[in-house]
């Protein structure tokens, strides 16, 4: 969805190492159970960032050593945020749909290196080098129709305006491109409405029933799906904004753009902790799938960017991992893996992302056990 990275991709400004010591500060911060240090760090966060809600989870080696909701997560009703609470996903969501295209690869309807004209006959000449590798790395060079800067995708999608999924691709189709495909990484939430599209026309399925019926019901992920604000959905939260100070609701968006294959989905801690376990396996997809998934893309030009499909890829310090921020109507996210430690951390808020900033939390929550020898200090 819209703004589903920060800057250079959050969490690759920051230094791990740097929050180590802030992250074991004091004798008496030293001296108190991890667990306790975890707590009073994320409380002091609510406060901080002005957060009605934060879900913390914390896993290592596929396993729940940390899952927990602090906060509120419905604030006119008092609700308090467990480790059920549902939040949304923004653009953490672009990993499932990559999952989802990198399974038709694997059962040979979709060929990475096709040409999108192939699944998208109506695409315009611009379009005619464009594959599906172009889209999930974001180096197609179609405009991001969620953009912030003043690009030729600002402002062609009414947010308050149902679109079919044809009408969506002829409203894209006219955007001219922002750079030739593979020559520049820019990110492009258009590309992975395009994704969606294309698994639906390949499948003949909604991308979103693809999801639940190859990825969600599997893993027993039975708190997971698309954003529907007409069904009833146990453990909602509240999204909310912070304007001039004050908290107010989210801002309203129509049905049809919260079912888009860019990041429109609910799902929770307890959710996600069945996620990172199943990517230790070969439950979804191969191992060298996956770490084709996880590896750095190049350029035309041979240049490397930190991204690859559907996941951003860094090292901190010397800690590999892989990682992804979400954020829309009012929630933010931040999901990190740590490769070679086997440790993933995923944070939810119920604040916008003009105010929240999980990867700041998950980084230092990430510290704290880093900086902790595995199995010292046993956690919740």
């Amino acid at each position: 969805m819209p703004r589903g990275l920060r800057t250079a991709c959050g969490l690759s400004v920051l230094a791990l190492g740097a929050l180590v010591p802030l992250a074991r500060g004091g004798q008496a911060s030293r001296e108190a159970p991890l667990d306790s240090r975890v707590d009073a760090y994320v409380e002091s966060q609510l406060a901080a960032q002005q957060i009605p809600a934060i879900g913390l989870g914390v896993m290592r080696d596929g396993h729940i050593i940390k899952a927990r909701g602090y906060g509120v997560a419905n604030v006119e009703l008092n609700v308090p945020a467990t480790a059920e609470t549902i939040f949304q996903t923004g653009s953490v969501g672009k990993q499932f749909t990559a999952t989802a295209v990198m399974m038709l690869v694997q059962d040979g309807k979709v060929g990475l290196d096709d040409r999108i004209s192939k699944y998208f006959p109506e695409a315009p000449p611009a379009w005619r080098d464009i594959t599906v590798r172009h889209l999930l790395a974001h180096t197609s060079g179609i405009p991001d129709y969620g953009a912030e800067e003043n690009t030729m995708a600002k402002g062609v999608i009414d947010f308050r305006k149902d679109y079919t999924e044809d009408e969506l691709v002829r409203t894209f189709a006219a955007l001219p491109l922002d750079f030739p495909p593979g020559s520049k990484w820019r990110y492009s939430n258009t590309g992975y409405v395009l994704l969606g599209v294309l698994i639906h026309r390949v499948t003949g399925q909604f991308y979103g029933d693809v999801l639940q019926e190859r990825i969600f019901k599997p893993l027993g992920m039975t708190a997971t799906r698309i954003i529907s604000e007409a069904d009833i959905v146990p453990h909602r939260s509240g999204g909310y904004r912070l304007v001039g100070g004050a908290l107010k609701n989210q801002s309203w968006v129509s049905p049809s753009l919260n079912t888009t294959a860019d990041g429109a989905l609910y799902t929770n801690v307890l959710d996600m902790a069945k996620w990172d376990a199943a990517l230790y396996t070969s439950r979804l997809l191969p191992a060298a799938t996956l770490a084709t998934m996880w590896t750095p893309g190049r350029l035309d030009d041979g240049q490397p960017y930190a991204y690859g499909f559907g996941w951003e890829v860094t090292s901190l310090n010397g800690h590999r991992l892989v990682r992804h921020d979400g954020a829309w109507q009012g929630y933010t996210m931040t999901f990190d893996r740590y490769i070679d430690d086997r440790l993933t951390v995923v944070v939810f808020t119920n604040l916008d992302d003009d105010n929240s900033h999980p990867e700041r939390i998950a980084a230092h929550v990430a510290a704290l056990y880093l900086s902790t020898h595995p199995g010292a200090e046993p956690a919740n």
